[in-house]
């Protein structure tokens, strides 16, 4: 049983002069969600965000701009058409959409050089590719348009692939269930304090959203042992403030493989059985600085970096 655990992922930035998102309320995120072949399981909120837990991967929303993160064969591109198209141009003042590889590309409904071929009749933007092209390799593309983000704007994501050892069997498991694998990430200690939402699907596989305050992680299992892939994403201080929780995520899970990407944060991770085979750091013109590190299990020989823009 195959499942492209891969995610799309977009996040958007709104002037102060439009709505407020939040305010847009569920039936207007329900529409958008539905426009790439996913649907909202359920939320939860506090004073700062709402979380969506969705059938494909998660959604965030704030004041002035949302992250959504859709994986399977979703058409995540088509939810950014519909949000662009409900807003002032002049609106709109950051996007930032991503796609990884996959493992089996061919499934997918669009390539990523033709989702940003539709954006391009909605906005300016700019493509790159970082990492290899024979491993692994993020595509972004963003609106090209100055934008100055907070001191405190950070995005850091997790991708770990070929999970090993005994928690990896249990997620392959029949008859898991929430509470346990809250328990075997250990989310008490390394996310205090934050409210979670999460579901177990069936026959297996896992997705878990958790806020506090303004902050966010995300959490996606795909445990197939042919094409385990696991994603953890927050916008916590990982460098200065929180450096355990990668190092925890990698220790429990045993991954073959991982990689980190980050926007404004610098990346730091111990682990004895993986060597940083690819570092990329690439300035932005959104005003972001983007960086893609990828670390593989038992090689000798570092591979060449490689940077298309």
């Amino acid at each position: 049983m195959f499942f492209e655990g891969s995610e799309k992922k977009v996040e958007i930035v709104v002037s102060k002069s439009a709505p407020s998102l939040r305010s847009l309320g569920q039936p207007f995120w329900e529409e958008m969600v539905a426009k790439c072949n996913a649907t909202i399981l359920s939320s939860i909120s506090n004073d700062k965000c709402d979380a969506y837990l969705l059938s494909e991967s998660s959604l965030f929303v704030w004041e002035h701009h949302f992250v959504m993160l859709t994986c399977g064969t979703t058409t995540l591109v088509e939810s950014v058409k519909t949000f662009m198209d409900k807003f002032e141009k002049e609106q709109i003042l950051s996007v930032i959409f991503q796609r990884k590889n996959e493992y089996q590309s061919h499934l997918q409904k669009s390539s990523f050089e033709q989702d940003i071929d539709s954006l391009q009749k909605r906005m300016s933007g700019v493509a790159y590719q970082l990492g290899n092209l024979d491993t692994h390799h993020n595509y972004v593309y963003h609106l090209d348009k100055p934008y100055v983000a907070d001191d405190n704007d950070y995005t850091y994501e997790l991708l770990m692939y070929h999970i090993q050892g005994s928690i990896a069997q249990y997620l392959r498991s029949e008859n898991q269930n929430a509470q346990a694998i809250r328990k075997l990430m250990n989310f008490e200690e390394i996310l205090p304090g934050f409210e979670i939402n999460d579901f177990v699907f069936e026959p297996f596989g896992y997705s878990m959203n958790a806020i506090k305050d303004g902050f966010y992680a995300t959490m996606h299992i795909t445990p197939q042992e042919d094409s385990s892939y696991v994603s953890f994403e927050t916008n916590l201080d990982l460098a200065n403030q929180h450096p355990h929780i990668f190092n925890n995520l990698i220790a429990t899970l045993q991954p073959g493989n991982f990689d980190i990407i980050s926007f404004n944060g610098i990346p730091s991770v111990e682990t004895i059985n993986h060597l940083l085979m690819n570092q990329v750091d690439e300035p932005l013109s959104c005003g972001y600085v983007m960086r893609f590190y990828e670390y593989l299990q038992q090689q000798t020989t570092p591979l060449r970096a490689y940077k298309l823009k």
